[in-house]
């Protein structure tokens, strides 16, 4: 069931990338093979949305690595209401995503937000600070948006590897007179590397998929679209289904290269890692 609702959307997508169709005029239909795909890649547009993609993911994985690494660490530590500390948590994960964007444009907004009033110590930060007026400042509060949201399920992705480490190789490492530091890095990350490449991996994948934060908070404007953005102008906008299309099948193959260079740069073996060799 599952093969038969998701194979068949994305075989109807590369047979449609194939032909110019615009659903305004479905009679106009017109086989031009790999055109549409030589007019995206051929298009600065399309590799400047590219370009936000991948600021957006590696920013904000990178981020939500450190800090839900460290959420993961307490969580893991504490004794004293266990059960409240991760529900609190994961509370911004359980939002859903077009809440928080609106709850964030709230917060970044120039006339009623609070974000100018609360950092007006930052000298780089005013009361009249408009952030979604140029490009890096609205590429800020989405990526902001984007680390609250999603940090919490990096974290708790995080604390199921943290879990796996032996008590007995830490305490071992502690009586050798290793540091906190060493024991991080020479006993805790290296045993937690499955669990660190599916945090990065969903993380990464997720968030290179961005849409719901963009079309909320700026709609696309100040140069802030991302390629699933510029998919949806395409056919939702301006009813262009056999570019659309392309541009979709453009996604898929990144998303796919994507997942391939995280595996290959962790190179865990996954099968050890669920104990089966």
């Amino acid at each position: 069931m599952m093969l038969l609702v998701t194979a068949y959307p994305m075989l109807q997508a590369l047979y449609l990338s194939l032909f110019r169709y615009r659903l305004t005029t479905p009679g106009e239909k017109q086989f031009v093979g790999l055109g549409n795909y030589a007019t995206a890649l051929t298009d600065s547009l399309f590799w400047q949305d590219l370009f936000n993609t991948v600021v957006i993911m590696v920013v904000s994985v990178a981020v939500e690595l450190v800090i839900g690494f460290a959420f993961a660490m307490v969580m893991h530590r504490i004794i004293v209401a266990r059960g409240l500390m991760r529900t609190s948590i994961l509370i911004p994960y359980g939002i859903i995503t077009v809440v928080s964007a609106f709850a964030w444009q709230f917060a970044f907004s120039l006339n009623n937000g609070f974000v100018n009033g609360w950092f007006q110590w930052l000298p780089w930060i005013s009361a009249d600070t408009n952030w979604f007026g140029s490009h890096w400042p609205a590429m800020f509060a989405i990526i902001v948006s984007e680390i609250w949201k999603t940090t919490p399920f990096m974290a708790l992705l995080l604390l199921a590897g943290l879990s796996q480490v032996s008590d007995d190789m830490l305490e071992a490492a502690q009586v050798d007179g290793a540091t906190w530091w060493q024991r991080l890095y020479k006993v805790i990350l290296p045993n937690m590397r499955a669990a660190i490449m599916v945090a990065v991996l969903f993380r990464a994948l997720d968030a290179f998929r961005i849409f719901d934060n963009i079309f909320v908070m700026t709609k696309g404007a100040q140069g802030t679209e991302s390629s699933s953005f510029l998919t949806y102008r395409q056919v939702i906008e301006q009813f262009q289904l056999g570019m659309g299309s392309a541009l979709s099948v453009l996604l898929f193959l990144a998303v796919l290269l994507l997942a391939f260079l995280i595996v290959r740069l962790f190179r865990v073996d996954l099968a050890q890692a669920r104990g089966e060799a």
